[in-house]
This record gives C-alpha cells, structure tokens and sequence, in this order.
C-alpha cells in the first residue's frame, strides 16, 4: 500500500482500474484527502469493480475474513440541486465481520440498533465478533456515477487494545457458543483437552471446564448445559483420533507435518542423499524455551529408543523455576552427523529469535560422549558441558542386571566410579581397567558385556569428561526424571507393536506427553489442581531429597564405607548408601535398583560436603581445574597472561553482581546485573566468554566450595593488601538454604579473586615457582620464538616482492604455503612455533572455539 501527499480536491485524485480479476488494499495507490487537519486514505476505481476489491480484502492470508454492510445510505439522482465533488449517491460502510461488537473475552455489546441490518451477507455468526475495527467505506460518486471513492479508516484488523483479534495471528481463537459462553480462550482449551488425553473422568474434567468459563461469565444453567456438550465433543474426537493418517508410515507422516506446520521447526523427509529429520515445537513448548533458556542452559536428552524406535528420539530440555528438565523440542532422526545437527539447530535458533531477537544460550549440556560439539558452539555461540546420568545409569543398570551378588554389585560399581575419577587423580585408567577385569574375572556376564561395548570406547568418554565442565548432580537428576517419564509414556506393554511407527510416537509425543508438562506448569503457576501441583514439584529426587532431615542420616564412622538413612513414611525401615560421597554410591532401595538417581544418594552427598575426609564431587573437581587452567598462564607470555587476567576479573565481576543480588532487599538496586539468578531455586552459574563455571548446588550448609577449594588460594603474604569481596547479610530472616547459598557466593567471591591475585600467595608458590622454573628452562625457545615471528611478520609485507609467495601458489594464503614449501622466514617461524608441542595443540594447526 503506497501513500502520495495531500490533496484536497476528488478531481486531483487518479482512478486506478488494477488488471487481477481480483484485489486489495495492497494493489493500490492511496492519496491522503482533506486538510492537514483532518484527512483519509482514499482511493478511486470504476464503481464496477467494488465488488473485485472487496473480494480481495476478504482473502487477507494473514487475517482472513468477510466483510458486512454495517451502514448505508442512498440519494435519488437529481434529488441535490448544489453539490461537492465528494458527495455521496450511494453510502455504504464496509466492516469486517468480527466486529465491531466483541463477544470475547473482556468485551461488550453494543446497544441495540434503531433500525435492522440487511445481515445477509454477514460472515460469521454474532457471537464470534471480537471487536475487530477494521472498516472502509465505499461512496458512488454523485458527480460521477461510474466511479466509486474508497475511504479506508482502519485497515488493521485489531481490538480496541491494538491486538490481531482472529485469523492465524490471534492466540486467542473462539468458535461457535461464544454468545452464551463469551470466551473460551486457549488456556482453558489446552487445560481441557490435556485433561482428557491423560485419562481424567469426564466428569471431573466438566466441573474444571466450567470453572475455568465462569472466570469470563457467570454461573448459568444454559453455560453448564453448552459446557457439558464441548467437553463430551471433545472427548468423543480426541478417543476416536488416530495416530494412523495413511497405512504406509511415511506418507502418514507427511499428512501429519502438512497438517501440523505450526509444530514444525524443521522437516528433512528421506531420500537417497538426505536423512529423515523431524523437529517438533508446539508453539507452548517455544513460549517455554524463550522464557527459561534465555541466558540459561538447555540440555540434550540424545538418542532414546536407539534399539527399539524406528528413529532415536533427541530432546531438548530446559529447567523451568523451579529446576525440573521441561522439553521444549523433539528431534527424530537417525542421523547426527554435524551437517544434519546444524541444519535443525540452527532452524531452532533462527525460530526463537524471530520471535525474542536478543535470545541467547549460555551453556548446553550434553549427555553423549559421541555427540557433535562443533555445531553447537558455532550456532548458539555457547560452552558445552556434560552430565553424567547417563552414563551412570547404563552402568548401574547392567551391572544390577548381571552380577546377582548385592556384595559384587556395589563393589564394581564403586571400582567404575574410581575409573572415571582417575582421569583428576593421575591413575592409569589402562592399568585400573586391567585391575577391575582381572579382580572380577567370575562375573562373566557383565565382564563380556564391558568388553563389548565399553573398553573400546572408555577413553573417549573419559577424555569428554576430562575436557568439558560436569554438570551437577540436581541437572543430571532432572534430565534423569524426564527420561523415566518419557520411558513410561513410550513404552507401555499395550503400544509395543506401534514402536516402529513414527506417526504413532509423534501423536503421543504431542498428545499425552505434552499434555502432561502443560498441565503440569499450569497447577504450579495457577495455583490449581493441587494434587498435581504437589506430584510436579516431587517429581525430581532432588526436590525429594530436601525433604530428608540431616537427623535421618547415620555414617560408619570406623571405616567410612557407609551411611545409612532412615525412611521417613517408615521409621524402621533402613536404606543403606555404599561408597558415599560420589557420584557412583550405590543405594540399596527399589528406586535406585532400577538404575535411577535416588534421593537417598543424593541426600548422603549434601551431607558428605560439610564432611572432612571426603573426597570432593566430579562437577566441583570440574570447576577447580576450569580455575587453575585460567590462573595456570605461562608468566613469560604477556599475551596469555593478559586474557588470563580479563577471564579471571570478568568472572569476579559477575559474582559481584551474584553476591549484591544475593545482599540487596531490592533487586532494583543491584545495576548492571550480568549473572543470571533463578528465583526459587538453587542452582547458579556464571558465564564466561570461552567456560561455563559448572553448575553446582548450594544447599544448606552447603560449603563444598570452602572446604575443598580452600586449598586453591589462601590468603598468604600480608605485605600487599588484596581487596576482598563480602555478601553482606541480608536482614530480613530467611531460611537454612538461603544462608548457604550466602555463605558458598561469598566463598566463591573470595575463591575466583584469590585465585586472580595468587602469584602473591605463599600458599601456591611451590605451584608458581614450578611454572617459573619451566619458564625459564624456556627461555631460550621463546627469544627464538620471537626473533622468527619478528621476521616473519616483515617477510609477509614482501612476500610478493621477493617472489616467494605468488600466485598461484598463494591462492590460499602464505600461511599455508609455508607449511607444504619452505618460504623464508615464515616456514621457521612455523616450525619454531609447534617446537615441543604436540601436533594437534600447535596454535598454527588447531582453531580453537570458545
């Protein structure tokens, strides 16, 4: 739609006859007509045409609609003896057909009319009119009979609020019964309908139907009577859908994804060069993923149902407020290799910033040590860390499964644990394998299983642990709940012969699965349905686990190889915890025998925090050698010494702003915040520009942090003077948790800047002074270094010059060159530069991605 300036008489106006049989608003040219003061968007056409031009505002793709005569007026011919050029012979004003009444929700009626409407050619019924205020109105010339004057006043078709009130646009859709039921509006929908697909008595999914109705309207027999009929249609459609569109699997599948293309991020169908992808979002689950991912973690539970699905299943999860894994996407494909993984990543990134431009990942978590790190650090820019719960389930797992004796059971899996810890600790994994082999050589079940399937792969696993940071123990439990409940969904005994449908589990995925996390948030934010609420918040062994009482928790203390808790629905009953401490104890209790993380585990290790003797936690191990990469710089080297410094003080800068949120009364005081801060919940991490300070817990009487990183920087030489960082005391009175969590940010504070500073503490010189003496015993290597970069960089200005680098030769650079001729100055250069250092951590070999 183009504007021209104001004109202030008809006859200055061009009549404009578009050639497409039929059109809109957009085709045309529109003139500003009347005074600076007061003026319309006008437009002239052969009166013959009206009829073309509202059929074409009527096919608006982005708000389809009909229009009715809501005015209209009539002269005789011959009936003014003076008249304007604008004068009227014919009057009629045109409005959509969703107002200008409003039936929704917030609406109202407007007064009877004096006269009666000629409502034949009325689009909907007057009980879906939302107060649209899209109008024009069309006047047949008196002057010129044959032409026809378009006067648009509102070509938006919104509310009174400004808000897309029907079409695709509206989040808000209503059908039919509006009238006597003003607003069904999508939460109700979804609060119905997900009631239904989880198998709720009818009845008692009426009587939250028609709660849900009388907060728009009062309480009517008539409302009851239209509620009871919805609520039984749509348990009728809803039990008699089927997941089987088509016979054939994949055609199915198409007629779903063209059905459903709202729930569609991104669908690759199979051919001979292309592998089938599916990647499901229902535009709830990309509401929760802009809302809890922004600046936050998401996390990949990768390859479920490998062996019993047609297709793995990947999701992607997200901890909503209160730390509880949300999916907020389903990926469906065989393949992971990196082009097909940043093909559907990157249309999930491009898809929440159409809607949040500025959204933003700040770490992503991975279960799989075969996973494909590279598309994610190139598409959401982020740190990359991995859980455990993986891992640790499958071994526990088998290991339960194939070593009958209780004894045998918790012994190997203590000695799995104890490989996992020597990648820290300096121990040859090699010679720990060898030991766990040889001491257990009797349980050849298990035994054949391991040599199978994980000593050919054990030291990429260990090398992913060992170079990315380690989630906690809460994320792994959440992921871990999730996957329990994904379990539960997909494979009940009465749907085995649908697993190698994939029409079969997208309808359950977006049916029943999804329904059941919609559900789920709504009761906890509604405040309703409060069983569910009550299940929701417990569905977590971690949240279960904050509710054992320290008093319930007994150690051996002689020889520390137990603890025992105490049942709190039974106080004789006992469960007994082996190898406390690490993430590898074994529980005796049913929960945990079924491979899971229990919160009797999870219990004894928040006690064996606050315990001297016991050894520190993967993820807290993780986040101790992440500081010491940063402090541990070559001293003779500026540069790194340089960026060393900045990571280390803009990590101290963010725990600044952690440690004022944490001490403020009011957040509002608290400027510039950069750390992120979960509102009821526990888990906090600071994002640096190439690390994610690991996630950890801090609970109460939580001083993991003081106790095993107290060793990292202790101030020491009282000569200089160090600022020091204190989380004041917050004056209002609050819980246990709270304190800890004070006390650990405060901790951590004084941790991250005594470990910026530490070249002046006694307590690490022996630390120092080895890197020191290296640095020395390098002293040599580096004046080469510098002397063969010195003339290198001059040789590059004159490489062509000198004709030592030309084309063709230099197409792609004389860096390259150098490394397969010699070229002068720079082939040195290059050499002296991977001089004592390993091929693949040579700076001129490797591109590093942070």
């Amino acid at each position: 739609m183009q504007l021209m300036d104001i004109v202030g008489s008809i006859v200055d106006i061009p009549v404009q006859d578009p050639q497409d049989e039929d059109f809109s608003s957009a085709d045309l040219i529109w003139t500003k007509f009347g005074t600076p003061e007061h003026h319309d968007d006008v437009a002239l056409i052969p009166y013959s045409r009206v009829d073309a031009f509202i059929i074409g505002e009527c096919s608006n793709v982005e708000c389809p609609t009909r229009f009715h005569i809501e005015r209209g007026r009539k002269r005789l011919k011959g009936s003014l003896k003076q008249y304007k050029n604008d004068e009227y012979l014919e009057y009629k004003m045109y409005w959509c057909s969703f107002g200008p009444e409003n039936y929704g929700e917030g609406g109202g009626i407007l007064p009877s009319r004096r006269y009666r409407l000629n409502t034949r050619n009325r689009a909907a019924r007057p009980q879906s009119m939302r107060g649209c205020t899209c109008h024009f109105v069309v006047k047949r010339l008196y002057a010129r009979p044959s032409l026809a004057l378009l006067i648009y006043n509102d070509r938006r078709h919104v509310n009174k609020a400004g808000f897309v009130c029907h079409g695709p646009l509206d989040r808000d859709a209503i059908g039919p019964g509006a009238k006597n039921i003003p607003y069904i509006c999508s939460e109700i929908q979804q609060q119905t309908m997900s009631m239904i697909y989880l198998g709720i008595p009818e009845e008692n999914v009426l009587e939250k139907h028609i709660e849900g109705i009388q907060r728009y309207c009062g309480s009517d027999a008539k409302v009851n009577s239209l509620a009871s009929q919805y609520v039984h249609k749509l348990g009728m459609i809803i039990r008699r859908s089927t997941h089987e569109l088509d016979l054939d699997d994949q055609a199915s599948i198409r007629m779903w994804v063209e059905r459903n293309k709202k729930s569609i991020f991104f669908y690759q169908d199979t051919s001979e060069t292309d592998a089938f992808i599916l990647g499901i979002q229902t535009e709830w689950q990309l509401q929760q993923m802009i809302r809890f991912g922004h600046r936050s973690l998401i996390a990949a539970d990768s390859t479920f149902g490998i062996k019993r699905l047609k297709y793995p299943l990947c999701t992607l999860l997200v901890f909503d407020s209160r730390q509880h894994a949300l999916p907020v996407a389903w990926v469906i494909t065989r393949s992971f290799s990196k082009p097909d993984v940043s093909k559907w990543m990157k249309a999930l990134l491009d898809r929440a910033r159409s809607v949040e431009p500025g959204w933003k990942v700040s770490g992503f978590l991975i279960d799989d040590a075969a996973a494909e790190i590279d598309p994610i650090r190139d598409i959401f820019s982020c740190p990359v860390l991995f859980s455990l719960w993986r891992i640790r389930r499958t071994w526990l797992r088998n290991v339960v499964k194939k070593c009958p004796n209780p004894e045998v059971q918790r012994e190997v899996f203590k000695r799995l644990g104890q490989i996992v810890y020597s990648i820290w600790d300096g121990s040859e994994t090699l010679a720990a394998l060898e030991e766990l082999v040889l001491d257990f050589a009797d349980q050849t079940d298990f035994m054949e299983y391991f040599k199978a399937f994980w000593v050919p792969k054990i030291e990429m696993w260990l090398s992913t642990m060992k170079a990315l940071p380690l989630a906690s123990q809460e994320a792994s439990g959440a992921i871990e709940t999730y996957h329990a409940k994904l379990k539960t969904k997909l494979f009940d005994d009465s749907h085995l012969n649908a697993l190698w449908r994939v029409d079969w589990l997208v309808h359950k995925l977006t049916t029943e699965l999804h329904s059941s996390y919609w559900l789920d948030r709504y009761a906890d934010e509604s405040d309703s349905f409060q069983n569910v609420k009550e299940e929701y918040i417990t569905s977590t062994s971690w949240h279960r686990a904050m509710q054992i009482p320290d008093s319930a928790i007994t150690f051996d203390e002689k020889d520390h190889l137990y603890a025992k808790v105490q049942s709190q629905k039974d106080s004789s009953v006992t469960h007994c915890v082996w190898n406390p401490g690490s993430e590898f104890a074994f529980c005796d209790c049913p929960w945990s025998m079924q491979a899971n993380l229990c919160k009797h585990v999870i219990k004894v290790n928040m006690i064996c925090e606050n315990r001297q003797g016991n050894q520190s936690s993967m993820s807290m191990q993780s986040f101790r050698e992440i500081l010491l990469n940063i402090w541990k710089m070559p001293l003779d080297d500026s540069l790194a010494l340089d960026q060393s410094m900045a990571w280390t003080y803009q990590m101290l800068d963010q725990i600044q702003k952690l440690v004022e949120l944490n001490s403020t009364n009011d957040i509002g005081t608290v400027n510039k915040l950069a750390a992120i801060y979960v509102s009821g919940g526990s888990m906090y991490w600071v994002e640096t520009n190439w690390h994610i300070v690991n996630i950890f817990r801090v609970g109460t009487g939580s001083s993991e942090l003081s106790s095993k990183l107290g060793s990292v920087a202790t101030p020491g030489v009282p000569s200089q003077k160090l600022p020091v960082i204190r989380a004041q005391q917050v004056r209002v009175p609050e819980s246990k948790a709270g304190e800890g969590r004070r006390a650990a940010l405060a901790c951590l504070a004084a941790t991250m800047f005594a470990a910026a500073t530490a070249s002046t503490s006694s307590a690490n010189a022996g630390i120092i002074d080895e890197y020191l003496e290296k640095s020395k015993a390098n002293k040599e290597l580096n004046d080469k270094k510098r002397l063969a970069t010195s003339g290198a960089n001059f040789a590059r200005a004159y490489t062509v010059e000198f004709g030592s680098c030309k084309f063709p030769e230099n197409f792609t650079g004389c860096q390259d060159l150098a490394k397969q001729k010699k070229v002068p100055f720079i082939s040195d250069d290059l050499e002296l530069e991977c001089e004592g250092k390993d091929k693949f951590k040579c700076g001129s070999n490797v591109f590093w991605k942070w």
